[in-house]
């Protein structure tokens, strides 16, 4: 009797995207900054980031700039 023993499934990675632009992250996306909004987490690109930092900065919610 042949037993064959599966190995655990790798998770695959989390697909992160800018919640600005939509643009999508490859692997962890170190450069991007996060933003916690009503409890959600946001991420920006670095693009998004920069031209947005004064208002991330200041706590404003992303739907007003």
């Amino acid at each position: 009797m042949e037993h064959k023993t599966d190995e655990p499934a790798q998770p695959e990675p989390e697909r992160v995207s800018c919640a600005r632009c939509g643009a999508i992250a490859e692997g962890t996306p170190l450069t991007w900054t996060c933003s916690v909004e009503n409890g959600v987490r946001r991420y920006f690109c670095e693009e998004c980031g920069r031209r947005n930092i004064r208002a991330i900065e200041s706590r404003l919610d992303s739907s007003g700039w």
